[in-house]
């Protein structure tokens, strides 16, 4: 079979999506603005997937990569790990259950090995695999290419990291839900939230209105939010969260909520943050799950206090495959709906200017026309 070609039960398709080369908005240093052009994706394998891309979240990852805050970029680039869109060509050694015309994502992975000597994936966490390959960015250990992102008309990424969207889950949604959702799914998941956990949210912007969705719908019976000023509060109130607490207006927010909660979400990234107070929010044994990534170290830990708490700092990455697929089941079977203001993929260097001045609310979407120019589902 042709690379330009699929098959899909048992029909060859000629895919639309099997040209060689995709248009999209490129960075090609870290201070000038994108510039929308042609690229090359990776060359072709019958594990790939193609997807004509209808929508792409913007994350605060993209701003990071953009102006190489967390190390030299790859220029050019094409940002974009929040990926919905529609399965054009389908390698012959795809994973099952894609077809042409299927309603795909794609997150923060673009690769994964899945290999038996791979203890990550063996064991279904293939986020943390050590060969995996960022969905943009990122350069293929087998010489195949460069990965780019969904701020594109279409991208091309291994089937493995390819997932199919659920019925009743808008693609807006499910795009966000892609790196923003997993990311705070994954610490709610393994550290076991539920009905007899007390959650705090720390940041209530992309990642931290997801965590106080998912929160909720995962049954925690009290979760708060936590931001530096009341601004966000009657948002936060509006997604469920049961409290809301102002930090550089509330002195006393330390000394009130003392040993009050289980598990404790960070989406922040900023350094100047009070982790010694969040800390201190932890009932003994309580778990602090630190998502967001920032650019300069974090602050320093009192260890006696963690010691003396049995307290435990953790770190995660995005989520496992198997927690993707069940957190978007969740969305679709709870009705989880994010706060997204979509936004043509033209206005991509707007939207990347507005987001880093704090102006989504909570998620900036980029959305291509549909063929005839229509607004695509």
């Amino acid at each position: 079979m042709s690379s330009s070609e699929a098959t899909t039960n048992g029909e060859t398709n000629k895919s639309e999506g099997g040209s060689d080369v995709f248009h999209g908005w490129l960075a090609t240093d870290a201070t000038s603005p994108m510039q929308h052009g042609a690229f090359t994706p990776k060359a072709w394998r019958e594990t790939d997937v193609d997807i004509r891309v209808t929508h792409c979240g913007v994350c605060a990852s993209d701003l990071h990569v953009l102006r190489s805050g967390w190390g030299e970029t790859l220029y050019p680039c094409c940002v974009g790990h929040e990926i919905v869109g529609h399965a054009v060509r389908v390698g012959s050694q795809a994973r099952p259950g894609i077809k042409i015309g299927d309603r795909v994502g794609v997150g923060p992975q673009g690769y994964t090995c899945r290999q038996a000597d791979c203890d990550c994936c063996a064991a279904g966490r293939e986020n943390y695999c050590p060969r995996r390959v960022g969905t943009y960015a990122d350069r293929y250990a087998d010489g195949s290419g460069i990965s780019y992102g969904g701020f594109a008309d279409y991208c091309r990424h291994d089937s493995g990291s390819v997932f199919s969207i659920p019925a009743g889950l808008a693609s807006a949604d499910a795009a966000v839900m892609l790196c923003a959702g997993s990311t705070v799914y994954e610490p709610l998941k393994e550290h076991g939230a539920g009905p007899k956990t007390r959650v705090g949210v720390v940041g209530l912007g992309g990642l931290g209105h997801l965590g106080v969705l998912f929160a909720k719908a995962m049954g925690c019976p009290r979760v708060v939010a936590f931001s530096r000023s009341g601004a966000k509060r009657e948002d936060a109130l509006k997604l469920g969260a049961d409290e809301y607490v102002a930090t550089a207006e509330q002195e006393d927010w330390a000394e009130r909520y003392v040993s009050t909660l289980d598990l404790i979400v960070c989406t922040v990234s900023g350094t100047g943050m009070p982790l010694q107070g969040y800390l201190g929010l932890l009932r003994p044994k309580g778990r602090f799950c630190q998502v967001g990534i920032p650019e300069e170290p974090l602050p320093s830990l009192d260890a006696m206090t963690l010691v003396l708490n049995g307290t435990s700092v953790a770190f995660s990455d995005s989520a496992s495959p198997g927690n993707i697929r069940e957190m978007l089941q969740l969305a679709a079977e709870k009705g989880i709906k994010a706060w997204t203001q979509v936004r043509p993929m033209k206005e991509a260097n707007a939207a990347v200017a507005d987001m880093e001045k704090g102006g989504a609310r909570f998620r900036y979407v980029l959305e291509n026309p549909s063929d005839d120019g229509a607004k695509v589902d």
